[in-house]
């Protein structure tokens, strides 16, 4: 029987939602499909990276003084808390193993049609070049997975000893970065990728997804490594203390 796969409901998204359009206020460039995006890739990396360290490198010091009052701010941590850890949980490593087939993944994207994108080059909110490239579902997700890498960068190592694992790796993280591509280099992608076939945007998007999964498996056979840890040697009970009291290390810091 298949596990169930944790996701977030109508309340939670909107909550969050409304969340991204109190820091757009306060001058943070995001919106909810960036901002699941980022928190796909620190998901997705070889490090469990904790939402406090997180935090700035997503919204700057927008979210302290978008969230100055503490209760506005442990409410806004806990609705991106949320969203964190719905998919750490569709990106569990256990489950993706027991069924490698199976998409879990489930991104918060948004669908534009062209009234939309003419609406917001109008307003003056973008260029027509970059409406035509961002403004495509997943693009603005795909940025905010990027931006967590870069961010994040240390945790993200561009490549290994082997040169048929790297090859591997770069293919998955393409299928992400695919979605940001503009429509004439996508086209020579999929050529390229998939030849003879036609893709429709939402395979696109699976296929990025379960990119995404594969790089979460990636990361078991190449967890970053426990820093060193370096341990004095403890003095004998009747060796002179370290502290340099010149008493015995029994009589003074060795006591018990």
């Amino acid at each position: 029987m298949s596990a169930v796969v944790p996701q977030s409901d109508e309340s939670a998204i909107e909550q969050l939602e409304t969340l991204c359009e109190r820091l757009a206020a306060f001058g943070a460039d995001v919106s909810l499909e960036w901002v699941d995006g980022f928190l796909t890739a620190l998901a997705a990396s070889r490090r469990a990276v904790p939402l406090d360290e997180a935090l700035p490198a997503m919204f700057d010091d927008a979210f302290e003084r978008a969230f100055a009052d503490p209760a506005d701010a442990a409410q806004a941590t806990a609705t991106v808390q949320g969203r964190y850890d719905v998919l750490r949980g569709q990106l569990d490593p256990e489950g993706l193993l027991d069924e490698p087939d199976t998409l879990r993944l489930a991104p918060l994207m948004l669908t534009y049609d062209d009234a939309a994108r003419k609406e917001l080059v109008e307003a003056g909110h973008m260029t027509a070049e970059d409406a035509e490239v961002l403004l495509q579902t997943g693009a603005l997700w795909a940025e905010g997975f990027r931006s967590a890498m870069e961010a994040f960068a240390a945790d993200w190592p561009e490549s290994s000893d082997d040169e048929a694992e790297d090859a591997w790796f770069d293919d998955c993280l393409m299928r992400v970065m695919a979605l940001m591509l503009a429509p004439a280099d996508l086209a020579a992608y999929t050529a390229e990728h998939y030849p003879g076939e036609t893709i429709s945007r939402d395979e696109l998007i699976d296929d990025a997804c379960f990119g995404v999964q594969d790089l979460r498996v990636y990361w078991l056979d190449h967890a970053a490594k426990p820093e060193t840890r370096r341990v004095e040697a403890t003095p004998g009970r009747n060796d002179p203390c370290p502290c340099g009291s010149g008493k015995k290390y029994k009589k003074c810091h060795g006591a018990s």
